[in-house]
């Protein structure tokens, strides 16, 4: 069972001239048990980073989609998260990075799946979004179309740090023990919480002061899945929507009970059509993920500055600022 934890700040903001900026970089099995006081505070630091990386766009009259941008940028560069460097390793021991953005504006929304060479998986999303005609691109293509664009292409050895390596050699010995007693591929078919302790999918949404929406998500996929696969991150509507009307919304968590219940543009359904609050609309769609057997967070806002970081495990780490410039960041549930 899931401990269903609920985080909404209420937000007071100047008639006109309100921003924000929430970020999350990963939810699941967050204590005090698994995290030392050290890396709390490593991980804390980073938050902020991201955050005043937003925050400087926003409060010089930015776009929200380059805030979201910039914000993600921060936590694909850090090996504390499942996303660019510091990414996850699949069964092969490689790593295949997805990355979605979506400005809310016009429903504008690009993607790369699958790609090993992008030190900055985001920036090949955006330039797909206003450099092309397509929504997503995949593996070689959406690399060799990153590299006309000018981005930064590494070796995908830029991306593997030990612990991932160790942690890959953890969850092969728990498989292979498990493939045993329980005659399944444990690779294609276990819930990877329960090896890596939280999800670390990063994500970003803003409103800027023009009251328009962007969202953004990158993720490095789960620790030993199978090489091609491809989760909730880059697919639009799943692991990130924005709409001017609604809200801009990233998620994190277990990628395919989160793409089975649509559950980005879940919540904007609801709130479109049925004018739900957002926190309610975000614990339907959660629930309805738990009852898919997934678990996970999510963090949104709408144009007025309201907005929320929700999720249904033990933690997630995450962070918000608007136009006072103060930081918030908070990795534990109450």
């Amino acid at each position: 069972m899931f401990l269903f934890l609920l985080f909404v700040t209420p937000f007071v903001f100047a008639e006109n001239n309100y921003f924000r900026l929430v970020i999350h970089g990963g939810a699941g099995d967050i204590t005090e048990q698994n995290i030392s006081e050290e890396l709390k505070k490593e991980h804390e630091k980073k938050l902020t980073e991201a955050l005043q990386a937003g925050y400087t766009i926003l409060s010089q009259g930015g776009d929200s989609i380059d805030a979201v941008q910039a914000a993600v940028m921060v936590m694909e560069d850090s090996p504390l998260y499942n996303a660019g460097k510091g990414a996850s390793l699949t069964v092969d021991n490689k790593v295949e990075l997805d990355a979605s953005i979506m400005d809310g504006r016009d429903h504008k929304a690009g993607a790369v799946a699958g790609v090993s060479h992008i030190r900055n998986p985001i920036m090949a999303a955006y330039k797909v979004m206003t450099k092309s005609p397509y929504v997503m691109m995949g593996g070689i293509g959406a690399e060799e179309f990153a590299q006309a664009e000018g981005l930064d292409i590494v070796e995908p050895s830029y991306f593997i740090i030990e612990s991932r390596t160790e942690q890959l050699k953890k969850v092969k010995e728990i498989s292979q023990k498990v493939e045993q007693e329980k005659g399944v591929n444990a690779a294609l078919y276990q819930d990877p919480l329960m090896y890596d302790y939280k999800y670390g999918t990063v994500g970003a949404v803003a409103v800027d002061i023009r009251g328009n929406l962007a969202a953004a998500t990158s993720t490095g996929g789960t620790t030993n899945k199978h090489y091609g696969r491809i989760g909730d991150s880059p697919i639009i509507g799943a692991g990130t929507y924005a709409d001017n009307n609604t809200i801009a919304i990233s998620t994190t968590g277990l990628g395919e009970a989160f793409i089975r219940t649509v559950a980005a543009y879940d919540v904007a359904a609801q709130i479109k059509y049925r004018q739900t609050p957002l926190a309610e609309a975000a614990k339907n769609t959660l629930n309805s993920v738990q009852e898919m057997g997934g678990a996970g967070g999510m963090i949104a806002v709408d144009n007025k500055g309201n907005f929320i970081m929700q999720f249904n495990t033990k933690g997630m780490f995450r962070g918000t600022i608007g136009q006072d410039g103060v930081p918030q960041v908070a990795i534990y549930g109450l």
